[in-house]
């Protein structure tokens, strides 16, 4: 006897940094604004209004590259502790819902309504009741994806943006997957989404064509999991307690770094933070260090990372990844960051997707 399909929910809030903002302060309101650090302290974009990507401005974006594009982008900075008290609140609505919740970061979580009495056992209404209790509650908007799994759910949740939500029932998934561009598959980046385009493969329904083993040949272990994919196929649980996969620690310098010498006089610093990092993460839950890795980015945005297998934290392995990894280019620097990456208690599990 077959189980009955789940009833997964993604919600995702609407520009959350930068809807508080235009909420605290509204005469900010239908205006583009940026949220993040100041151009001329090399800041980059957190988060922005859907006016300011009306003009091509998006997260990450330097700063002064988004002033550039829009002269009148108003710059607001970073409030954490009021996203996070905010993010509290709306966990808080979750909750009253459902006990199982995957929160993914401030402003977006995987709920199970699977089996729940709420609504009529209706998952499109509970998700309806969510949104429209945030709104009430802290006058912001969000929008869902219903799906009988987290991999739709979470495409779903972009389909009707801002403020709607759209569902895929099981009886749609064949149709729904068919046409979803490879992009949108998550774990397939520029990189591979290039490979696939030069193969004559730009949707799920091309991806189909090939069989598991066509797929593992040709994109090593990624292939198992594109093969249930693309079919939109995902077992995976909404987790209420998630591993720790890293941390990391970089800066962002005001002026370049001229040379390799430069960038070895911060390790020590940087690495001073990431050992702090490290130890609080040990307080919350068992660890284990898998590797170690470093990443640099050059004056002309251009980034490269360095990694090596350790068990161990060790300084003597930051500073040969900062020379191998300052070689490739040997450019200055604008940004140096260290990382470690923690061992998964389950490593021979299909790749994890991160949502």
């Amino acid at each position: 006897m077959n189980e009955a399909p789940r009833k997964i929910i993604h919600v995702d809030m609407d520009c959350f940094y930068a809807a508080i903002e235009a909420r605290d302060f509204p005469h900010l309101k239908g205006k583009p604004i940026a949220v993040g650090g100041q151009p001329d302290k090399r800041g980059v974009v957190a988060t922005c209004s859907y006016e300011a990507r009306a003009f091509g401005i998006h997260s990450a974006m330097p700063m002064g590259q988004a002033i550039k594009k829009c002269p009148q982008l108003i710059i607001q900075p970073v409030r954490m502790s009021v996203y996070q008290q905010e993010s509290k609140g709306i966990q808080a609505i979750f909750k009253s819902f459902t006990e199982l919740i995957q929160p993914l970061s401030l402003d977006e979580a995987f709920l199970d309504v699977t089996g729940s009495p709420l609504c009529h056992g209706s998952a499109t209404l509970i998700a309806q009741q969510i949104r429209q209790q945030i709104f009430e509650k802290h006058q912001l908007t969000a929008s869902a994806g219903i799906a009988p799994n987290k991999f739709l759910a979470k495409i779903a949740s972009d389909w009707n943006k801002p403020n709607g939500q759209f569902v895929v029932t099981p009886d749609e998934i064949d149709d729904f997957v068919r046409d979803l561009s490879v992009k949108k598959i998550y774990g397939v980046g520029k990189v591979t989404a290039n490979k696939m385009h030069q193969m004559g493969l730009h949707t799920c329904a091309d991806l189909q064509t090939l069989d598991q083993k066509q797929l593992q040949q040709r994109f090593g272990t990624f292939g198992q999991t594109l093969y249930a994919l693309c079919r939109g196929i995902d077992h995976r649980p909404v987790r209420t307690f998630s591993e720790r996969k890293s941390v990391s620690v970089e800066d962002t310098f005001l002026i370049d770094l001229p040379d390799l010498d430069a960038c070895q006089a911060e390790l020590k610093r940087l690495y001073g933070s990431l050992q702090k990092r490290h130890e609080k993460a040990q307080l919350k839950q068992k660890i284990v260090i898998k590797s170690l890795y470093v990443k640099i980015r050059f004056h002309d945005f251009q980034t490269t990372t360095a990694q090596k297998s350790s068990q161990d934290l060790d300084l003597g392995v930051y500073k040969q990844l900062i020379e191998t990894a300052w070689h490739r280019q040997k450019k200055p620097v604008r940004l140096l960051g260290l990382g470690i990456q923690y061992r998964q208690k389950n490593q021979h599990e299909q790749i994890d997707l991160g949502f």
